[in-house]
């Protein structure tokens, strides 16, 4: 084969990229077997299946049930800020440029009950309108090399922040309190900074929120020299994007 890597060779790269990451989050776990299941989890989330339940997820790892994923997720005992920033770490690693974009904006996950964690009726753009969802704050690295998720953020409305009750049968630790979605934000660009992640502009879609002069003010606190802009259409990310950050900053 010419041109490229063969089959093989992709193949053969692919399993050696996920037995490194899998080595990267074992520090993680305390225990080998919570270890495995977070490398099943993985694995499933990666395989072929079109929608990734519980139980499509234990089959898929050869489990009898979803018991055993569904204690990682929500009895284990490990920190998610540590894993984020192992994520953020392995993205910089790989992608990581000066000319870089940090991509900013929100999502909605629609949901039907009222039990999971911070749910309610409110706007997304995943269904157009106000409706039963969960709401999500993403933070996307986006150079030539490519893009991925470096941070995340779940919007905890002010009716559950203000509920003990709802936000103990949630879980939601105490530490936890009411934030607006630009203060999300602007923890995430000031953990981008604080991590040294090499940066040279900030983008938000056009609809994304009336506070963003908070996450503009962080990037202004910082010795290093960023802006901020707006796009209408993302399309093709990691192109318009990083020509845009090369016109910009020449």
């Amino acid at each position: 084969m010419t041109g490229g890597a063969s089959l093989e060779e992709t193949l053969s790269l692919w399993a050696a990229s996920l037995r490194e990451a899998k080595r990267r989050i074992r520090p993680l776990f305390t225990q080998d077997r919570v270890a495995a299941s977070a490398g099943q989890f993985v694995d499933a989330l990666l395989g072929p299946e079109p929608r990734k339940t519980g139980w499509m997820r234990a089959e898929a790892a050869g489990d009898r049930g979803p018991w055993r994923q569904q204690a990682l997720l929500g009895r284990g005992r490990w920190d998610a800020d540590a894993l984020r920033d192992i994520v953020r770490d392995h993205v910089v690693e790989h992608l990581g440029e000066d000319n870089a974009v940090l991509v900013i904006d929100e999502t909605g996950f629609l949901k039907q009950g009222k039990a999971s964690c911070g749910v309610g009726r409110q706007y997304t753009g995943s269904a157009g309108k106000i409706t039963n969802c969960q709401i999500g704050v993403f933070a996307s690295y986006v150079s030539t090399k490519g893009h991925a998720f470096i941070d995340r953020a779940l919007y905890l409305p002010k009716a559950w922040a203000s509920d003990p009750p709802r936000r103990k049968a949630a879980h939601v630790p105490g530490a936890v309190e009411f934030s607006t979605k630009p203060r999300l934000v602007q923890g995430m660009i000031a953990r981008a900074i604080a991590a040294g992640v090499p940066l040279r502009l900030g983008r938000r879609r056009q609809r994304v929120w009336h506070g963003w002069r908070l996450c503009e003010n962080v990037l202004m606190r910082s010795p290093r020299k960023f802006a901020l802009g707006s796009t209408q259409l993302m399309g093709d990310v990691r192109e318009s994007l990083c020509a845009n950050a090369a016109r910009t900053f020449p």
